[in-house]
């Protein structure tokens, strides 16, 4: 699991800023929402313009040089903070695996050019690179002299963590191999103008084609009803069917043409809940965009029932509420800065407390 995240010099980042996942506090309510220790649901508000879509791709920058995994083709677009371009973004990882400690740190140009790397683990110093000098534990890596002076100045600044998983066989459960497993299952996307996604996946999929192909029909149509009261009476499909189509009043109609933005919205999150099984930590940004307020409640519901770790970005402040998560789930990101609400007001948060009305009267300022 993410225990902590940090990232400095980021788009509008200039200053660093720290997520910390293992303040869980003692709340007896939705437990759910905590796993050993760390927590693991939870909503992000901010005002607009405050960094909370940016925060959430930094949080995948880890993917775009570990992973095959699909990528955002203008991800290194403003990657580095537009005041001080010259400066290197600096990245900071805490993972939990199985109480195992793996801290990951590295750095990269303004065009995303890996420059410096440290993994450390269990607060042992597993490799560092930097400013071409390059160390290694040669009791975890027996490593010569001239491959330790070729990882130094490598050209092509290849990862370190890279060439270790391609150049040494380890163990299933070796902590490079359960990093590689965590950063290969996370999945960040939204639904807005454009649809977009990193990680999980190595291709494009098409999801009438997906759900067809994989007879989910039925689960689909029963997915809608559940959540949303939609009740949509969808055609049979023929094996090589690469649209859905729904029956009005017993005439077919492509489902395309029929299908409201919030719905179209349900669609690619319906595809998507159908990949979280694979996913260990989920980032969906803005998920509610199109969500009639009830909806979203629901969706939330149901997405928290999941194993992984899972995050939400929202304006929708009814879902503030400890029906649906407690105070240190729910997130401020806002003046370079993201803090539970719990840490932002002397009051102690209660169950009974309504946390939506405590946040409009300016409790959290």
């Amino acid at each position: 699991m993410l225990c902590k995240f940090a990232v400095t010099n980021y788009r509008g980042f200039e200053q660093r800023i720290e997520w910390d996942l293992t303040k869980a506090r003692d709340y007896a309510f939705n437990s759910f929402a905590i796993k050993n220790k760390i927590i693991k649901n939870g909503i992000i508000y901010g005002p607009n313009g405050s960094g909370k879509s940016n925060f959430g791709l930094a949080i995948f920058d880890i993917v775009n040089h570990l992973s095959q995994k699909w990528k955002k083709s203008d991800y290194y677009t403003n990657f580095a903070y537009a005041g001080n371009q010259k400066s290197t973004v600096d990245f900071e990882y805490e993972f939990n695996f199985n109480g195992l400690i793996l801290k990951y740190f590295y750095s990269k140009t303004s065009h995303g050019i890996l420059q410096k790397e440290k993994l450390v683990v269990d607060d042992r110093d597993i490799f560092e690179r930097n400013l071409g000098t390059f160390s290694i534990n040669n009791y975890d890596f027996p490593m010569d002299e001239k491959i330790q002076n070729n990882l130094a100045n490598n050209a092509n600044n290849v990862s370190i963590v890279s060439f270790l998983l391609t150049s040494y066989p380890l163990a299933e459960d070796s902590y490079l191999m359960q990093l590689q497993n965590f950063v290969n299952s996370m999945l960040w996307f939204r639904s807005l103008d454009v649809r977009e996604f990193i990680g999980l996946e190595t291709n494009l999929l098409f999801i009438d084609e997906y759900i067809i192909n994989n007879n989910l029909v039925e689960d689909f149509k029963d997915f809608l009803e559940e959540v949303s009261n939609q009740k949509f009476d969808f055609v049979k499909p023929n094996p090589n069917d690469k649209h859905l189509m729904c029956y009005i009043k017993g005439a077919p109609v492509p489902f395309d043409l029929i299908k409201s933005t919030g719905t179209n919205s349900l669609l690619l999150l319906y595809f998507w809940y159908k990949q979280m099984e694979k996913a260990q930590f989920v980032f969906i940004d803005e998920f509610d965009a199109f969500y009639h307020f009830k909806l979203s409640k629901n969706i939330c519901k149901k997405l928290f029932e999941l194993d992984c770790q899972l995050f939400l970005t929202s304006h929708n402040t009814l879902l503030l509420c400890n029906d649906l998560l407690r105070p240190d789930c729910n997130f401020l990101l806002d003046k370079n800065k993201i803090r539970a609400i719990h840490d932002c007001t002397e009051k102690e948060l209660r169950e009974g407390h309504n946390i939506e009305k405590l946040f409009r009267g300016g409790t959290f300022d």
